[in-house]
């Protein structure tokens, strides 16, 4: 509380607002910046009021209670609205605190990964592509929803595209990304449509109202629920709807892969569960039964095939970005529970896999920087080559396995319990399967880097060569942070539980 009071009022009540204003206004700025390092500097700044601000907005939501922002002061349905409440506060956190890492890491990455006369703006589209996610956190209009989710898919294509200069097939995956997410947003539009036909307004909480009154309503919300879902499924790379992900996660500049893997999904995951549970109800028919049946089944089939990949894969991205599909089926099966305990568990590992795999992707870069590395068969020697780097990566990959005393261990155990209190004892296996085949391809990294020997040039062993202290400082931040969530889980334990009470007990 005492941090909370040192805030000035004005900050507490308009940064819901001053969060995508600023980063969109000085994104633009950004773009026509004649020096790169003026660009970073500036970037840097944004996102350090980012993180300053969120922090704020969450310690008040914390203490205080949830917020509804009136853009103009118009109040809702005919004005815009933003919410703050116990659902989103934590994810727009995670993705501010990214956003920082993101921009501190980016210092040697981004000048090695992107031409100098692009770098300027690329930091643009960055920052243009925070707004973008925190909008479609934070407003509580559904039209808005539609617009920051083109704002951050649109910037999102151009950064991935600016992995050219170092992969050439950085440009088909950004135009897959393209077309993909463009047909998911297609898809999210019509549902839209259809429920303005339905209710006669874009507010959310409206429209929930609306449909409550109506028992769900007609067919027309049924075809709208159904289009919605597929459309946020594509965005949420929700099997069988990931097809865009593993080009984008493999050849993307590291940078950018990071802050996908840590904040893309996990905003796109957020609005489902805002659709499903309070635009929608768990008490329709048609709503329980897909979230129930079709979700829970995509999430462990999931689990299952994207591990699977991820172990027949050469490459150490492709890997990850096959794991990270395992972990999306990790959340829906949180969500396919419908329980309090379950979304607690969903929404808990949603927010523990972006630490971890930031960690594993900031690493990865590391190793690329220094040595060129991007396949499995490479790591050999890389133990001895980048201790503090690989430890980091170790540090990652044995929380993303589970092991105790990681965050990864705390968010599948709380699954574990929420299946078994549901009575799904076959989730609870599903769960271990994964985590087993999990050791396999991590086990193999790890593998190389520690028992086998570094490679030789001209009859001598290749000399160690540590990443420098600007990629060491974000990662070693997010593996002691895995870590410190392993042995002491209680705050993000209790964010969780936070945004399930939202989620089953309503919000603003």
């Amino acid at each position: 509380m005492d941090l909370l009071s040192s805030y000035p009022s004005w900050l507490i009540t308009h940064g819901a607002a001053l969060l995508i204003i600023l980063p969109l206004l000085v994104g633009a700025i950004t773009s026509v910046l004649p020096r790169e390092r003026l660009a970073w500097i500036v970037t840097l700044i944004v996102t350090l009021i980012c993180v300053v601000t969120s922090l704020g907005v969450l310690l008040d939501v914390y203490f205080n209670d949830a917020q509804l922002y009136k853009m103009g002061g118009w109040d809702p349905p005919h004005g815009i609205s933003y919410i703050i409440d116990g659902l989103n506060t934590p994810l727009i956190f995670l993705i501010c605190a990214m956003a920082l890492l993101c921009t501190i890491y980016g210092l040697p990455s981004v000048a090695a990964e992107v031409e100098p006369k692009k770098r300027a703006p690329f930091y643009a589209a960055f920052l243009i592509g925070v707004a973008g996610l925190l909008g479609m956190v934070v407003t509580g209009d559904a039209f808005n929803v539609f617009v920051f989710l083109e704002v951050s898919s649109i910037s999102t294509y151009v950064l991935v595209a600016m992995g050219a200069s170092r992969d050439r097939r950085a440009l088909k995956a950004a135009y897959n990304y393209l077309i993909l997410g463009s047909i998911g947003a297609t898809f999210f539009v019509i549902g839209l449509g259809f429920l303005y036909m339905e209710t006669g307004t874009l507010n959310m909480a409206d429209i929930g109202n609306i449909l409550r009154d109506l028992d769900g309503g007609s067919r027309v919300s049924l075809v709208a629920f159904g289009f919605i879902v597929v459309g946020l499924g594509l965005k949420l790379a929700m099997f069988p709807l990931h097809m865009w992900l593993p080009g984008a996660y493999a050849h993307a500049p590291s940078f950018v892969t990071v802050f996908l893997a840590s904040t893309a999904t996990k905003a796109a995951l957020y609005l489902l569960l805002r659709f499903i549970f309070m635009v929608f109800d768990p008490s329709f028919e048609y709503v329980i039964t897909v979230v129930t049946y079709v979700l829970t089944a995509l999430g462990c089939i999931a689990m299952l095939f994207g591990s699977l990949q991820a172990i027949f894969q050469t490459d150490a991205r492709r890997t990850l970005a096959f794991s990270s599909i395992a972990q999306v089926g990790y959340m829906l099966l949180g969500v396919g529970m419908a329980t309090g305990l379950g979304l607690a568990a969903g929404y808990l590992h949603l927010l523990n896999h972006a630490v971890i795999k930031a960690a594993l992707f900031f690493a990865l870069g590391a190793f690329w920087y220094r040595y060129g590395i991007t396949r499995i068969d490479d790591f050999a020697g890389l133990g001895k080559m980048m201790p503090w780097t690989m430890g980091a990566f170790t540090l990652g990959g044995l929380s993303l396995i589970g092991v105790p005393f990681t965050a990864g261990f705390t968010s599948k155990l709380n699954l574990v319990e929420a299946a078994l209190q549901r009575g799904w004892a076959w989730a609870a296996i599903v769960i271990v399967v994964a985590s087993i085949l999990a050791i396999i391809y991590i086990g193999r990294m790890l593998m190389a880097a520690y028992f086998q020997s570094p490679p030789e040039i001209d009859g001598e062993v290749v000399a160690k060569n540590e990443a420098p202290l600007m990629m060491l400082i974000p990662m070693w931040l997010l593996a002691l942070l895995s870590i410190a969530i392993g042995v002491n889980a209680d705050l993000v334990v209790e964010a969780a539980q936070g945004a399930a009470d939202v989620l089953i007990g309503g919000g603003v």
